[in-house]
């Protein structure tokens, strides 16, 4: 250890403050806080076995070390606060991104402006916020803007000037947003009641609007003013709309906020939700990665100091899952065991829970995409592809005897099934059972589409088949003067060979090789496909085959008759009296006679 450092843990007193360690290029890398600094400070660099890998990091590069003293920790936490923002050092966790949330500020001034602004100047007017989530302050926005119109162009409204009819009429005037207090067509005092229930409801007071607006609808009602009567019903079911979209809990509980926190190694999750008057009315979801081996008490602590420095949280009680490692000021706090607060609590340990499950699964994704790029890597060196084969379309022909020929074509995107881009193919050129022929037709099919329509094309295509299959497939690239611009390979079924094209030798593939699993994979999800509808379209063209020879009855007939009876068998045997009630008696008797006559035979 550095004589300097060695002399500074000597003089540190035993008093709350804030520490930093600098690196040797004179940077800020870890800012704490401690109830005593002397004995908070010296345990980095005692018992170093007790101490983490990143921990043991973090002190090998301290070269220096400065403090500063405070009355007391909840001080401290404030002060260690400030300084992470604004230095954001290596070691410490960040609490915020270093962007600033908006207000709402109804502005000081005759008429007041409801605007959104990211400066917080209390000289400005009275302001409300800051809001983490956008969105949802332009729902309030909007909801205000719907009850209450207000004015908003900045003209100095002052009664000397609204006297001297120094303004005039705007378009905001004439589309309803506003009632013209410009030209004295909306007095200070009604618009100023406006400002007051606006302030409610941006306070989260909604019943004291509501309140307000059914005075208003019984006293327009009472003086026979049903159009104004009507216009403050329609209010106050706004208000009422609004305020159904929050969860209410239990009117009896008032302003609480609630806390929950989980975490892994990396990561801590907490979800944060604010309740007034028995509903919730604003969540958000916070995802804090670890630097060093803080706790989950620690991380409260932190985020509960910043959030009610933002005036994010404002509450006196705060409910929680742990507790802060310090005493807040006029802040009771609770870990509650039974009742609708534990509920409160359960249901933001769900969402906190729920916000780990989900960063774990994108790391997953994440991994599971650097290994396929990996594979796909792979596979461009095997096949000696020019470029790494991210899209492969892989094709199969089915039919049994030559009946009811039909193709697939599936899609692989980044390694796995692009289910979107998958296709099926009815063979219309070729009679009877010839694959060559069928292969040639569904890739001229295929890409001649691709190349109509500039789509772009597959790095690899797989020819389920051996040379044979993969030379129909070349010829019809060659016609479409495609051939050359996509790699294509065949493989054969029974020894796994790979075909290139032109080239009488195939080459063989480990048993073992990631690449050549990942070919068979393709393959036999092409040769399902194919067959699932091979079997579909053989189902189908069997049953409608004996109705289609009854000569009168219709596609339209058949469908009715088998959507009721499920089987051609079932039809045969039904009596004519149930299927008169389908399709009728003239047509019915067709079909009855049509069977007799065929169990005659």
């Amino acid at each position: 250890m550095l004589e300097s450092l060695k002399e500074t843990l000597k003089n540190l007193p035993h008093e709350p403050g804030v520490y930093k360690f600098f690196n040797k290029n004179h940077e800020i890398i870890y800012v704490g806080k401690a109830k005593n600094l002397k004995n908070r400070v010296s345990s980095y660099f005692n018992n170093a076995q007790q101490h983490s890998y990143k921990t043991l990091r973090l002190v090998s590069q301290i070269v220096q070390i400065e403090f500063t003293l405070v009355a007391n920790e909840l001080e401290a936490l404030l002060l260690e606060n400030n300084l992470i923002k604004n230095h954001q050092p290596r070691y410490n966790i960040m609490l915020k991104d270093g962007k600033t949330y908006p207000y709402l500020c109804l502005t000081k001034e005759h008429f007041p402006r409801l605007i959104v602004t990211r400066q917080l100047d209390r000289s400005q007017g009275a302001f409300f916020g800051p809001y983490p989530q956008v969105r949802a302050m332009q729902t309030l926005l909007s909801l205000i803007k719907e009850l209450f119109p207000l004015r908003t162009c900045t003209l100095l409204l002052s009664q000397e000037n609204i006297k001297a009819r120094k303004f005039k009429l705007c378009l905001e005037y004439h589309i309803g947003n506003c009632k013209a207090p410009c030209e004295n067509l909306q007095t200070e005092q009604e618009y100023d009641e406006q400002i007051a229930q606006i302030k409610q409801i941006l306070k989260g007071n909604t019943q004291t609007v509501l309140q307000y607006f059914k005075q208003k609808m019984m006293q327009c009602a009472q003086e026979l003013a049903f159009e104004k009567a009507e216009e403050y019903k329609q209010k106050f079911f706004t208000i009422e709309q609004f305020q159904a979209k929050s969860t209410v809990v239990n009117p009896n509980l008032h302003d609480i906020d609630v806390w929950a926190i989980v975490s892994n190694e990396e990561n801590a999750f907490v979800s944060f939700m604010s309740v007034k008057n028995g509903a919730i009315i604003y969540t958000q979801n916070i995802e804090i990665k670890k630097k060093l081996d803080e706790s989950d008490s620690e991380i409260f602590t932190f985020l509960l100091a910043d959030f009610r420095a933002q005036g994010i949280s404002k509450a006196e009680e705060v409910i929680s899952n742990v507790a802060p490692n310090i005493d807040f000021e006029q802040l009771t706090l609770t870990i509650p065991k039974i009742g609708d607060k534990k509920k409160l609590l359960e249901l933001a340990l769900k969402n906190a829970l729920f916000a780990r499950k989900e960063s774990i699964e994108k790391k997953l994704q994440i991994a599971s995409r650097k290994q396929g790029y990996s594979l796909l890597k792979e596979m461009q060196e095997a096949l000696r592809l020019p470029e790494i084969p991210t899209d492969i379309e892989c094709f199969d022909n089915s039919n049994i005897q030559g009946t009811n020929p039909v193709a697939a074509m599936v899609h692989f995107k980044d390694g796995k099934p692009y289910k979107k881009e998958y296709r099926h193919f009815h063979i219309k050129t070729v009679e009877g059972a010839n694959d060559f022929a069928s292969m040639y037709e569904i890739i001229t099919r295929r890409y001649q589409r691709l190349k109509e329509e500039n789509k772009p094309l597959p790095q690899l295509i797989i020819i389920d088949g051996g040379k044979g299959q993969l030379s129909s497939a070349c010829q019809a690239l060659k016609d479409l003067d495609m051939y050359g611009k996509m790699p294509i390979i065949g493989i054969a079924k029974k020894l796994e060979e790979i075909y290139f094209p032109e080239d009488e030798i195939p080459i063989h593939l480990s048993k073992k090789s990631p690449v050549l699993k990942l070919i068979q994979r393709i393959r036999d999800e092409t040769h399902r496909f194919a067959i699932t509808f091979h079997r579909n379209t053989r189902s189908k063209n069997s049953l409608h085959t004996d109705l289609e020879n009854i000569e009168g009855i219709g596609e339209k007939t058949i469908e009715a008759v088998l959507k009721h009876f499920k089987t051609i068998s079932n039809i045969a045997n039904a009596n004519a009296s149930d299927i008169e009630k389908i399709i009728g008696k003239a047509k019915a008797k067709l079909i009855i006679d049509y069977f007799q006559k065929k169990a005659a035979q």
